[in-house]
């Protein structure tokens, strides 16, 4: 775990590879926020990551949602989608609730153009199925917002994993 000393420190080119895996596969994040340092505290960090993804262009907030994997998926996940995911019990599934996952996800993406995101962290699979449920019915302007929301719990969740408070 770093120091907020360490990462307001760092050189542009660290602190990219050290949080350039915050947002899933979008290192431009981690880039834009970077320019607010020196960060007053992990708090300010976090909303760094959040104010760069939320002042991003429609096309590149897609981008990032888009980047993400459905959940509860057998493909290759990056290491803090598996670490997540396994937490929640995602990787444990029944075969009945894997199949059920995967029609969620078909269903969801089907509707809105882009995977349902829950920051998982703390949650069960039960909890997140719910959500699905809940979510389902939304318009896509409001899962689009939603979804940003989200993003940005994970990046308090994936910050705070690497960074003392």
């Amino acid at each position: 775990m770093m120091t907020l000393h360490e990462v307001n420190g760092m050189p542009p080119e660290g602190f990219s590879a050290a949080f350039g895996d915050v947002a899933e596969h979008s290192p431009w994040v981690a880039r834009h926020a970077a320019s607010a340092r020196p960060f007053a505290s992990r708090s300010a960090m976090v909303a760094a990551f959040g104010n760069s993804l939320k002042a991003a262009t429609h096309e590149s907030q897609l981008a990032v949602i888009r980047a993400h994997p459905d959940l509860a998926t057998r493909a290759k996940l990056t290491a803090d989608s598996k670490a997540e995911q396994a937490g929640a019990g995602l990787d444990s599934l029944s075969a009945d609730e894997f199949a059920r996952f995967t029609h969620l996800n078909e269903l969801y993406k089907s509707k809105f153009d882009f995977p349902f995101i829950f920051a998982v962290k703390g949650a069960t699979k039960q909890q997140i199925l719910e959500g699905f449920s809940e979510r389902i019915s939304n318009t896509l302007d409001d899962e689009f917002a939603l979804a940003i929301d989200q993003i940005c719990r994970i990046f308090t969740f994936r910050i705070e994993d690497r960074v003392a408070a």
